[in-house]
């Protein structure tokens, strides 16, 4: 279900034209490196990756498959911080997000 919503979210992303604000055209004419949109996308994948190995790691620690609770542990603890770490970039950008449209023109 979380892969639906990132994947929705990412495309309705891409589907903003540059009349709506959000162009693909950079500042200053540079078009070297990812744009904020490919970039953001590869972070969430990665973030998603983290989170789906950290189920598998608990499956198989709960089914018996392995022992090692240390290797589990670790897993889910990474998937954690780069959870909260995506949240708190959200929330930096839904944030700047707000001060620009409080800004008048």
């Amino acid at each position: 279900m979380k892969d639906i919503t990132v994947s929705s979210n990412l495309k309705a992303l891409q589907g903003v034209g540059p009349s709506q604000g959000l162009g693909t055209s950079k500042i200053g004419g540079e078009s070297d490196g990812p744009s904020f949109a490919d970039t953001l996308s590869q972070s969430l994948d990665k973030v998603n990756s983290m989170q789906k190995q950290a189920d598998v790691a608990i499956q198989d620690f709960v089914a018996g498959d392995t022992r090692n609770i240390h290797e589990t542990m670790i897993a889910v603890g990474k998937a954690d911080l780069a959870f909260r770490l995506t949240m708190q970039v959200r929330n930096k950008i839904v944030e700047a997000y707000q001060e620009v449209m409080r800004t008048q023109v």
